[in-house]
């Protein structure tokens, strides 16, 4: 499928895998729609896409209302009748000052030969916090998903890249149950949906991507310092990260002509095999 002139959503485009994809389907000669929370984030997106050469509608939309996500839909059919793709890939990630001392206290549990015990992660997350990621990770990839289908399914086209991660997949992240779970949520909910709605040519897979070259993970690495760097990359059999860009082009392979229907693709550098 040419992506040229195809209507494509891509939510969450702050810095990072959000902002790459959108900037790739716009030099793909799509015409893209963006959301994101933070007006600053929207503003700097919708930048990169028009110098990209693209039509551009920028939403400044909460997932994880209903209300908002379906008047963000109206805004896209005013503008292009339609929807071709859609891209999940709004999500909270743990990157609070907590998270990072549960992240390095894994890491350093899963290098030193130190007694086995309990990290005691799960007991720490407040209700707050647990529903938090729900309903960004969860109930918006849902809501998006159900008003793109009552687009998709009458014109019988569509292809639908939720952004899971190998957080869903394996251990890798069990600093975070909140986010694992909602990460395999992700992987669950694309199996079964793709089902439904392969027979309609609407093919429905994810990516679970490992870690990201964010500009905010690069901070992160160089204030660890290199012996925890060198922990991390125990880990990693290619020993480094994936760039935005590769984990974009992913994307828009998943956009295009194949033969996947509920699968899950997870480039990782070989950290989950």
């Amino acid at each position: 499928m040419s992506l040229e002139n195809k209507v494509v959503l891509v939510t969450g485009v702050g810095p990072g895998l959000g902002k790459a994809c959108a900037v790739a389907f716009a030099q793909a000669q799509a015409k893209v729609v963006i959301c994101d929370v933070s007006e600053r984030s929207l503003e700097e997106a919708a930048q990169a896409v028009r110098a990209a050469g693209a039509e551009c509608l920028a939403v400044r939309c909460d997932v994880s209302s209903s209300r908002e996500v379906d008047g963000m839909f109206e805004q896209i059919v005013a503008q292009f009748g339609t929807l071709h793709v859609l891209v999940n890939n709004a999500a909270l990630t743990p990157n609070r000052e907590v998270d990072t001392q549960r992240r390095n206290e894994l890491y350093r549990y899963m290098s030193s030969p130190e007694p086995r015990r309990s990290l005691g992660f799960t007991r720490q997350i407040s209700d707050e916090e647990w529903h938090r990621y729900w309903g960004v990770n969860v109930h918006g990839m849902f809501y998006c998903t159900r008003a793109a289908l009552r687009l998709m399914e009458p014109q019988r086209e569509g292809r639908i890249v939720n952004i899971a991660s190998i957080a869903g997949l394996s251990s890798k992240s069990a600093h975070s149950p909140h986010y694992c779970a909602t990460k395999g949520a992700v992987i669950a909910f694309t199996k079964s949906v793709a089902y439904e709605v392969a027979g309609a040519n609407i093919f429905v897979n994810a990516m679970a991507p490992g870690g990201v070259a964010t500009p905010a993970f690069n901070a992160y690495l160089d204030a660890i310092g290199e012996e925890a760097r060198n922990r991390l990359w125990q880990g990693v059999p290619l020993g480094r990260f994936g760039t935005v860009e590769e984990y974009a082009g992913t994307v828009l392979y998943l956009a295009g002509e194949h033969y996947l229907v509920g699968q899950v693709l997870s480039p990782n550098g070989g950290g989950v095999i």
